[in-house]
């Protein structure tokens, strides 16, 4: 006589399965933006890191203009006699957001701001295309 399972053990091992995933999935589901968000704001602070070795380096921060290529090649060197010779990123490569986009550096009166636009790669937006900024991320 062969052993197997019955029609109706099987039935009862996919429904706890099936409650299982109903259970596990709403909480994995979302959390690969909320990766990219954070991802965001761990390379804002590796480019702001850069930003002040240049200015730390140079005396001031690269002009707007210039952004932030300025980090990887120097944009005037009669300006900048000190720059790095390697640059400021060691790979010589400035990061792009998670969504393939380049950082957008801003000066402001109060200093610096650096802003990724989110999935949606427009400005503003909302939930996963929400634009996430610099300042944002120091709050957390």
């Amino acid at each position: 006589m062969k052993k197997a399972f019955s029609l109706m053990e099987l039935m009862i091992v996919i429904i706890i399965l099936g409650l299982l995933a109903a259970l596990v999935m709403p909480n994995l589901i979302g959390k690969s933006e909320q990766a990219k968000q954070n991802l965001v704001c761990v390379q804002m602070k590796s480019i702001k890191n850069a930003l002040d070795m240049f200015k730390l380096d140079n005396g001031s921060y690269p002009e707007q203009e210039q952004g932030l290529n300025a980090l990887v090649k120097n944009p005037n060197p009669e300006s900048f006699p000190n720059y790095a010779p390697s640059g400021y990123f060691e790979n010589g490569i400035v990061p792009k957001d998670p969504w393939k986009s380049n950082y957008i550096y801003v000066q402001t009166a109060e200093g610096l701001n650096l802003i990724s636009l989110g999935a949606d790669r427009k400005e503003g937006g909302s939930g996963e295309n929400k634009d996430i900024t610099y300042a944002d991320c120091i709050k957390q």
